[in-house]
């Protein structure tokens, strides 16, 4: 059998390689998503405003290039039609109906390119009596009901990252949507509409609560539940030095071994006694507050009992699991994670920083496209 475990260095960058696509410039979940295109080989376009020509480039645009389009200008509007004709793939993140005033709605480009794979992220989703209503990461989280199940008992929601919804909920999904739908249309031809909705994205992520919701195995308030602090073997403790130490010993034989380090042997018995838990969170306070973070790493490193020490974003980069799988990029000017998933024959890539606004035209991409220019 070959040997898979590096990558060919003949092989293509990206398992995407070859796939073109057109993004229309938004914020966080639409350039996410065409960012993990990239880094997956993709050739992607954004399309700014000119009014933006030579600005900073935006966070989530490393990998393509823009050019810079008044899409009210029917030069420009004609000659995005034109790389819309040869794409696979065509990304917007704005409100319903927004595209089709622009004479870009699916209708319209489908019609001119049958297999073309339309992209469409929002927050609300296409339809429903809010499709048209603002909203940002927080409020996606809240309505299908994550944001009410995180934090303590006693205390209010607490407010995630917009990992959950913006990059989890959101752009994952569409890049999963568009995906499947390039693979369909290989066999059938034909293109098609992923109305990717945050709100959708959110509450498929929280299915295995949903299910353990109707086996009466997840209840509110929120706080009580396995996964939300509500064990003791799973939920934060603080340091002697004010550092922060992560458990997660769910499966008796890592609880065993936890108690074990800590130096706990008399609550061995206790993990799924109820009764006790009170008494063993506070054990598990005492202990871990009597050592230092870093002498605590000393104690649980390499071992199984699940516990690991709650890292800063300037300290997980230097984090040697991390550094030793290479997870982070150093581009210059920022750090960037490596691309995610690895493949083990056409690997993805990051391809340095932003381009700058408008760095690209239209004539340069027609070239590249193998189009003809126009006149």
């Amino acid at each position: 059998m070959p040997d898979t475990s590096t990558p060919s260095p003949t092989a293509a960058h990206g398992p995407l390689h070859g796939v073109r696509v057109i993004e229309l410039a938004g914020i966080v979940p639409a350039p996410f998503a065409a960012t993990l295109l990239t880094e997956l080989g993709a050739d992607v376009i954004r399309v700014d405003k000119p009014a933006s020509v030579g600005s900073q480039p935006d966070w989530l645009t490393r990998g393509r290039r823009s050019v810079a389009l008044d899409l009210k200008n029917p030069d420009d509007h004609a000659g995005l039609l034109e790389l819309l004709d040869a794409a696979h793939v065509f990304i917007e993140g704005y409100r319903p109906g927004v595209t089709e005033r622009l004479g870009l709605g699916p209708d319209a480009l489908l019609a001119r390119n049958p297999a073309l794979v339309y992209g469409r992220m929002t927050g609300w989703g296409q339809d429903g009596p809010w499709s048209r209503s603002a909203g940002y990461d927080i409020n996606y989280v809240a309505i299908p009901g994550a944001l009410g199940a995180i934090g303590r008992e006693d205390g209010p929601p607490q407010v995630p990252l917009n990992l959950v919804g913006d990059f989890g909920g959101g752009a994952l999904y569409l890049v999963v949507g568009i995906l499947a739908a390039l693979h369909e249309a290989r066999d059938s031809g034909k293109g098609q509409v992923v109305d990717c909705a945050i709100v959708d994205g959110v509450a498929s992520l929280s299915a295995m609560m949903w299910s353990m919701i109707s086996r009466k195995e997840w209840g509110e308030p929120r706080g009580t539940n396995l996964l939300d602090t509500g064990r003791p073997w799973y939920d934060v403790y603080e340091t002697a030095d004010g550092g922060w130490f992560s458990v997660g010993a769910i499966e008796p034989q890592f609880y065993a071994r936890l108690v074990e380090l800590l130096g706990l042997p008399e609550w061995a018995d206790a993990q799924n006694d109820a009764s006790r838990w009170p008494q063993l969170r506070v054990a598990l306070a005492t202990a871990f507050a009597s050592r230092t973070r870093a002498q605590w790493e000393q104690v649980f490193d390499g071992t199984d009992a699940c516990a690991a020490p709650v890292l800063s974003w300037s300290e997980a980069r230097a984090h040697p699991h991390l550094a030793a799988r290479e997870v982070f990029v150093d581009l210059g000017e920022e750090v960037a994670p490596a691309p995610a998933p690895r493949f083990s024959r056409t690997p993805g890539r990051v391809a340095g920083m932003g381009p700058a606004v408008g760095s690209s035209t239209l004539a340069q991409v027609r070239e590249t496209w193998g189009l003809a220019t126009a006149d």
